[in-house]
């Protein structure tokens, strides 16, 4: 009998410093000697994602909104579906860790805030059937999100694009709707047990180090 692997999910708002924390834990995780698949969504390099590409470009529309929940979450998680089936269900099924760099909880972050917040609880519930029902996607063993204050991710993404607004995509430009994904995300944790790390202090991002130290922590309860 196969024993099924540990998925560790970690996201946040652009700019979060999500990428790196991914990074560090990945190396870190392997000079434990742990077996590690490491997964980033949406997966780019794979046909599959390319309605998100479309989607994020501004080929439907310039705003977010115009294209409705579920039809959005549809892409990316078609574009989950094919990387699994395609390239780590088996690592998965033989035991090994997979983190991931977002995962079904972006789809709750991202696309949530386009429903009235009457309708969100009603709106996490239908994806997560979606998504880990009727897909069989495997559930994330643990998710963590890295809150960043919007703020202060959109000083990081500027300086990350030196200073050229013209390279955010329509997500990372649009201040008014990451306002929002951050309150969705909250939200979402506090309802599905996600776990959540502060990445600010007194206006100002915390230390790379810290913050890694408290993922480590987090990752630590699950495997």
């Amino acid at each position: 009998m196969q024993n099924n692997g540990k998925i560790i999910v970690l996201d946040g708002l652009d700019g979060s410093g999500k990428s790196t924390q991914f990074e560090i834990a990945h190396r870190k995780l392997e000079e434990s000697g742990k077996k590690i698949t490491a997964i980033s969504f949406p997966d780019y390099s794979n046909p599959s994602s390319a309605l998100v590409k479309m989607y994020l470009g501004g080929e439907f529309s310039d705003n977010p909104a115009d294209v409705n929940a579920y039809a959005a979450s549809s892409f990316y998680a078609v574009d989950r579906y094919a990387s699994y089936k395609l390239y780590w269900e088996k690592q998965y099924r033989n035991g090994e860790v997979i983190l991931a760099s977002r995962y079904v909880s972006s789809n709750v972050i991202h696309q949530t805030v386009k429903l009235p917040k009457s309708e969100w609880s009603g709106f996490i519930d239908w994806l997560c059937d979606y998504e880990y029902e009727k897909l069989a996607l495997p559930r994330a063993d643990k998710v963590i999100f890295l809150d960043m204050p919007v703020e202060i991710s959109q000083k990081l993404m500027t300086n990350r694009y030196g200073g050229d607004e013209k390279k955010k995509d329509i997500h990372e430009s649009d201040i008014a709707y990451l306002h929002h994904c951050r309150e969705a995300a909250l939200f979402a944790a506090e309802r599905l047990g996600w776990s959540v790390i502060e990445c600010s202090s007194d206006g100002k991002p915390k230390g790379i180090e810290a913050i890694s130290e408290n993922v480590m922590k987090e990752i630590s309860e699950v495997l």
